[in-house]
């Protein structure tokens, strides 16, 4: 079992005072036999109402409602876990699934038919080409080693970039320029295995950086396959690595557009400043306090 404590700050400036609309929240880990949260604070500014639901992949947001207007608007969100995810290799695929390519039997496609999909104008030409060489010579190979191929074929073929801009390239776009971000390369990991017959999803969360590094921490995203007797598995291609006690879940998805940490609108000048902070740092060490985001 290992500890963590994440603190994730988030400050929008306006040029003058805004009326905010209802902001959605996915702050809060995923709490499973996996995960166990000790403590959570979420404080905002201006003072809001908050109204926590479940959406329909078991996501928990929290909704903050404003009744003041406002020139900077500030979330901080600290949360101490207990993560118990430490031998993702743990498990036994059903005999029926254990080599590529196989069927879902039909009780679970029933289910999965939304992470078996690829939405249509979301790949082209270059897609299928890419998914045939990635299929040549499969066939046989055990799936959990086709899954690794795949992810680590992403992650030494394509440059890895930090991208500012929101939303999330198609594969088509990956491919083309042949460099991504996190959630770009998970989605062309999402839409691979999909056509390959997988039922995958998008997975948005924080990642305890390995190493040394300056970051200690970041915001990140993944995928998981559901894997017949071994459930839903991750895979990240940007690390190159199988999802273990270092990757902590947020929020699951069909859709990798639909699982933002912060979501919302306001009413008033356009233009707005955004300052983000995430820390991810180990309880079984001493916790430094982290810098506030400046005023």
């Amino acid at each position: 079992m290992k500890r963590y404590k994440i603190i994730h700050q988030t400050a929008y400036t306006f040029s003058a005072p805004v009326t905010l609309n209802p902001h959605y929240l996915m702050l809060r880990p995923r709490e499973s036999h996996e995960l166990r949260i000790e403590s959570s604070v979420l404080r905002i500014s201006p003072t809001a109402s908050l109204r926590w639901v479940r959406d329909i992949e078991d996501n928990s947001i929290a909704i903050a409602e404003f009744t003041e207007q406002s020139d900077r608007l500030e979330i901080y969100s600290e949360v101490d876990i207990q993560h118990y995810n430490v031998a993702p290799l743990d498990f036994i695929v059903d005999d029926y699934a254990v080599n590529y390519p196989f069927a879902y039997t039909r009780e679970h496609r029933l289910f999965l038919r939304p992470y078996l999909i690829v939405p249509k104008g979301s790949t082209g030409r270059r897609f299928n080409v890419w998914v045939k060489a990635v299929q040549q010579g499969a066939e046989g190979v055990q799936t959990f080693e086709f899954l690794h191929s795949l992810m680590e074929r992403i992650h030494k073929d394509f440059d890895y970039r930090i991208r500012e801009e929101e939303g999330v390239q198609t594969a088509e776009q990956t491919l083309k320029l042949g460099s991504g971000s996190c959630r770009d390369f998970a989605n062309l990991f999402i839409l691979t295995a999909r056509r390959c017959g997988f039922a995958a999803r998008f997975v948005s969360g924080y990642l305890n950086t390995i190493g040394p590094s300056e970051i200690p921490g970041a915001t990140h995203a993944w995928a998981e396959v559901y894997i017949p007797g071994g459930g839903w598995k991750g895979f990240d291609p940007t690390s190159n690595c199988v999802v273990g006690p270092d990757h902590i879940t947020i929020a699951v998805s069909h859709n990798p557009a639909s699982v933002p940490p912060v979501a919302g609108a306001y009413v008033g000048p356009p233009g707005a400043g955004l300052q983000v902070g995430v820390w991810v740092k180990s309880l079984d060490e001493p916790v430094e306090s982290p810098v506030a985001l400046p005023a």
